[in-house]
């Protein structure tokens, strides 16, 4: 009886012994295990941010770049030779069209063309008397006539003369600014002598180029914006010509913006950075670019619904470096995945975030 009652006291003992050693133990594998059922859960319902499609304005730019030219500009130069007589400009200032700018001696030109009006003068007298002489048959039909292709070729020597005159003078052929001189007063110069530089600026050319597979997209009237260096302004102007060819070395065509300059703000020659509108759309269903996956064969997004991650076929269109077009595969409403995209599978559970920065 005694022995029975130590088997079962030291029996207890060891069983709660037991229970002091395991407990702790046991309490543990079960925190771990559902730490691990938990752990499941959150990796059967990823936490992802969606945006709601809504149809809007999209536009594909282009950027290029271009350089600033002059509506008008050409050298000055005489026509004809000799020494200057005067300089009537002063440089950097504006002139008009018609203006004379410069003039060279003339003195044996002006001597010449006098010579000249004075025979013209005793040629019409000797003319007309020969008029009258000849209805009264006293002079032949061929004496009048002789003395009458001898006035018409005096007024044209005085044609020439004054032509020459004219080809001393240098008169702006339209409305500029005058830039630096070559020359002074009392030059010897010659048609290849640079007297100076007449440039229009306003309005003024831009010139650039886009590659050849935009060549149809372009057309005559579109605007485009550009900014120069060193400036926040962004200023706008108009395409107002084509070339008709594109060029075989560089695969680009190239074409000139009108920018009216009003102020006389910008200088021919500077470098710009250009920006044009290739295509637009008003009511195009968009979606950021990370949104879109490649797979073989084509692109998918992954859309929420009911929950659940679905994996959706689109194909897509214009591209900008932050959104896509997407032109079959999606509509307006649609839930899509914007974060979180890898670790999703068809079909999986999924928790939304809410985003306010997410723009719908």
């Amino acid at each position: 009886m005694k022995n029975g009652l130590k088997v079962l006291m030291w029996g207890s003992v060891i069983l709660l012994l037991l229970i002091i050693v395991l407990f702790p133990k046991l309490k543990q594998m079960q925190k771990d295990s559902r730490g691990k059922q938990s752990k499941g859960v959150l990796q059967q319902a990823p936490r992802v941010k969606i945006m709601v499609v809504v149809p809007g304005q999209l536009q594909e730019l282009l950027k290029t770049t271009g350089t600033l030219m002059a509506d008008e500009e050409v050298d000055l130069t005489f026509e004809g030779q000799g020494k200057i007589e005067t300089i009537f400009f002063n440089e950097g200032t504006h002139v008009n069209k018609g203006e004379v700018l410069a003039k060279l001696n003339d003195d044996d030109l002006q001597a010449q063309l006098v010579k000249l009006q004075l025979q013209n003068n005793l040629l019409q007298e000797r003319l007309e008397r020969q008029r009258i002489l000849l209805k009264r048959e006293a002079i032949s039909q061929e004496s009048y006539d002789q003395l009458l292709t001898d006035l018409q070729s005096n007024e044209a020597e005085i044609k020439l003369s004054r032509v020459l005159i004219d080809k001393t003078e240098i008169r702006a052929p339209f409305d500029g600014i005058v830039g630096l001189r070559y020359v002074s007063e009392g030059s010897y110069v010659s048609p290849a002598t640079r007297i100076a530089k007449l440039i229009k600026i306003q309005p003024l050319k831009i010139e650039f180029a886009i590659p050849e597979r935009y060549a149809g997209d372009v057309k005559v009237g579109n605007e485009l914006s550009f900014t120069i260096e060193n400036s926040p302004d962004n200023h706008k102007a108009r395409v107002y010509a084509l070339e008709p060819a594109i060029d075989p070395e560089t695969r680009t065509m190239t074409l000139r913006a009108l920018f009216p300059n009003k102020g006389a703000s910008l200088q021919p020659g500077r470098f710009v950075t250009v920006q044009l509108i290739i295509r637009e759309k008003e009511d195009a269903v968009k979606v950021p670019t990370e949104a879109i996956i490649p797979e073989l064969g084509g692109e998918k997004v992954f859309t929420v619904v009911g929950g659940r991650a679905v994996s959706t076929r689109v194909i897509t269109g214009m591209r900008t470096p932050d959104i896509v077009e997407v032109t079959e595969g999606l509509n307006p409403g649609d839930s899509v995945v914007i974060s979180g995209i890898m670790q999703l599978r068809t079909d999986m559970p999924v928790t939304v975030i809410p985003d306010d920065s997410v723009n719908n």
